[in-house]
C-alpha cells in the first residue's frame, strides 16, 4: 500500500493523531502519561514545534501542532519513537507499540485551528468517559483556562486570543465556546482521507505537488527550512531563550551563536542550561500535579 503523503513547510499546522497497535493501549496508568508530556516537551524544543492542543486517550493521542521549522516527521520520530522506548522499559515489553505510521491532517491556522482545538479536548467527553472537558486531566484544556500556568511548549495565547482581548474574557469564552461544541459535528467528518483542512495552500499547488512526488515526504522551500538566527532573535525577544532554542535547533554551534549575538561562548552555554534546567523544572511540576 502506498504510504500518505506528507506535506511539510515553515509554519505548518498538523492535527496529528497515533494509535496503539492493535489497537492496545499505549497509556497503562499516570506515570505513562506524565512520561508522555515530557517526552513531548523534550521534542518541541528540540524540533522547534509548538502545541496549540493535545488529548491522551487510552489507545490513542490527539495533537494540534504547529512546526515553526519544517520538522514534522522528525518531531513525530523523537516524540513516538522515544516514548515507545520507554513504555518498554517500564512495562518489560518488546515489539511496536503504535500501529504503523501517524496520521497527520494539514489545518488552516485561521479558519480550523479554534474548531479542531476544540474537537480534541472534547474526545473524552465524547467517549463518555467524563461529563465535562474541565474533569479530563490529560488534556490541555485545564492548561488553556488557566493558561498562566500552561508550560513552555504549549501555546494557549493565540486560540485565546482569537476570543476576546483581555484574558479573563477570553477564558470565558473559551469555555463556552467548547461547551457549545458537546454534540455538535466534528469539524473532522469529511476529511477522513483528505491531506489539508481548508486551504493553506492553493489546490493546485497541492495538486502538483502531490502528483510531482516520488517519496512520502514533501518539503515546500517557501523558505529555509531552519530558521536563521536573526529569525530566532525576532521571535523570541529573551536573548537566552532565543540563543538557547537555535542551539537547540541543532542548526547552528555555540561559537555560532555567540557571533550572530556578540556574546562569548561561555554565555550561551549558560543560557542553554538555564533553559533546559527550566524545561526540567517544568516538568517536575507537571509530575506533581
Amino acid at each position: 500500500m502506498t504510504r500518505p503523503l506528507r506535506l511539510e513547510f515553515p509554519g505548518a499546522l498538523y492535527h496529528v493523531t497515533a494509535r496503539g497497535n492493535r489497537r492496545h493501549p499505549i497509556f497503562l496508568d499516570h506515570a505513562d502519561r506524565r512520561a508522555w508530556l515530557g517526552v513531548l516537551r523534550d521534542a518541541c524544543a528540540r524540533n522547534n514545534s509548538v502545541v496549540h492542543a493535545y488529548c491522551q486517550m487510552g489507545n490513542h493521542f490527539h495533537l494540534l501542532i504547529e512546526t515553526i521549522d519544517a520538522r514534522l516527521s522528525a518531531f513525530m520520530g523523537q516524540l513516538n519513537g522515544s516514548y515507545a522506548r520507554g513504555f518498554n522499559r517500564r512495562h518489560g515489553t518488546v515489539g511496536h507499540l503504535f500501529q504503523g505510521r501517524y496520521h497527520a491532517l494539514l489545518v488552516q491556522k485561521e479558519s480550523y485551528l479554534l474548531e479542531v482545538a476544540r474537537y480534541i479536548v472534547l474526545n473524552p467527553v465524547r467517549a463518555g468517559l467524563v461529563a465535562s472537558p474541565q474533569d479530563w486531566e490529560w488534556s490541555s484544556y485545564r492548561w488553556t483556562v488557566n493558561h498562566v500556568h500552561a508550560p513552555s511548549w504549549l501555546d494557549t495565547q493565540w486560540l485565546l486570543g482569537q476570543l476576546a482581548a483581555t484574558p479573563g474574557a477570553a477564558v470565558a469564552a473559551y469555555r463556552d465556546f467548547v461547551a457549545r461544541g458537546i454534540g455538535a459535528d466534528s469539524p473532522l467528518k469529511d476529511a477522513r482521507h483528505a491531506l489539508l483542512l481548508g486551504t493553506p495552500l492553493s489546490m493546485e499547488e497541492v495538486h502538483a505537488v502531490a502528483s510531482r512526488a516520488s517519496s512520502d515526504i514533501v518539503r515546500l522551500q517557501r523558505c529555509i527550512s531552519v530558521m536563521s538566527l536573526t529569525q530566532f532573535q525576532s521571535q523570541f525577544p529573551e536573548r537566552d531563550e532565543a540563543m538557547a532554542r537555535a542551539f537547540r535547533s541543532t542548526a547552528f554551534t555555540m561559537k555560532q551563536i555567540g557571533a550572530h549575538f556578540g556574546v562569548s561562548y561561555k554565555t550561551v552555554s549558560r543560557a542553554v542550561h538555564r533553559y533546559e534546567a527550566a524545561l526540567r523544572s517544568e516538568a517536575a511540576i507537571l509530575a506533581k500535579s
